[in-house]
């Protein structure tokens, strides 16, 4: 059922959102990068080539070189594995994180809620969620799986907001109570009645948060807190090419349009999802 109405809600938009189609297209090309990457890379990443090293794009190296002669456009194209695999991967750990607890809190009320929502859930939005991702990468140290586990450590609170209030919206529905009255239990009962009717904003949040976790890679491979050299990442990247602003501002160019248009894609659909799955906005709009 979910997935047909993704498909639905995509070939609808596809058809009648030119934001949404603009941004499926581009995340389509980010996952043929990711997928596909040593087929369409023109070279390797982790070619040095010093003779060469800082030229501009060219029709040898269409986006140029960085500093030790590397090919940009190769190391971009890499670069959008480890930007998909974490965006991906930390969206998918948040959002099974925020469904277990938010559900909890929601359906069971009370003590759980309290406990869940008041004590667990505040503390960590006391911190904002880059600034443990920080504490815990420099505490364990650099690596994917460390990241990963750091960003959905900051990110599942959200998911997990949304998911309770919607389950305390759902769990006194007339066919809820009809599923308790039947001795229907209370797995079944959430799992079987009560996400299948709340997954449609969830879908709508997990989508603008792969922006949110793709931008947040970047910023810890700026910091240096990301995946380790010289594994090619959009965010270190950047970090490289501070030092080279002014006399190779290509460096910096290419490989913050390609965080730019990998934001502004996710960030496309999940508005469009928003309003396709919002009966009042899609009256409005016609769809």
């Amino acid at each position: 059922m979910a997935t047909s109405t993704i498909l639905t809600a995509a070939t609808t938009l596809g058809r009648r959102n030119v934001l949404a189609t603009s941004g499926m297209v581009l995340v389509m090309v980010f996952v043929a990068f990711a997928l596909f990457a040593p087929w369409i890379a023109p070279q390797s990443p982790f070619a040095i080539d010093l003779p060469s090293r800082l030229q501009p794009p060219s029709a040898a190296h269409w986006f140029g070189t960085d500093e030790l002669g590397r090919d940009i456009l190769s190391r971009i194209v890499y670069g959008a594995r480890i930007s998909m695999l974490v965006g991906s991967s930390v969206v998918a750990g948040s959002l099974l994180l925020g469904l277990v607890f938010g559900s909890i809190a929601g359906y069971y009320g009370r003590f759980a809620d309290r406990f869940f929502n008041i004590v667990v859930m505040n503390a960590f939005l006391s911190f904002p969620g880059i600034l443990l991702a920080i504490a815990f990468v420099a505490f364990l140290g650099p690596g994917i799986f460390n990241l990963i586990l750091a960003l959905c450590i900051g990110g599942w609170v959200g998911y997990a907001r949304l998911v309770r209030g919607q389950v305390l919206a759902v769990k006194e529905k007339e066919f809820v109570e009809a599923a308790r009255a039947l001795g229907a239990s209370d797995w079944r009962i959430v799992t079987r009645h009560i996400l299948p009717n709340i997954i449609q904003p969830v879908i709508v949040q997990a989508a603008i948060g792969m922006a949110g976790a793709v931008l947040a890679e970047a910023t810890m491979s700026f910091l240096g807190l990301g995946v380790p050299p010289p594994t090619a990442s959009w965010g270190s990247m950047l970090n490289d090419a501070r030092l080279h602003l002014f006399d190779a501002p290509h460096m910096v160019f290419f490989p913050a349009a390609a965080v730019m248009l990998a934001v502004l894609s996710f960030n496309f659909i999940g508005d469009a999802l928003r309003d396709y799955m919002d009966p009042r906005s899609r009256i409005a709009a016609g769809l």
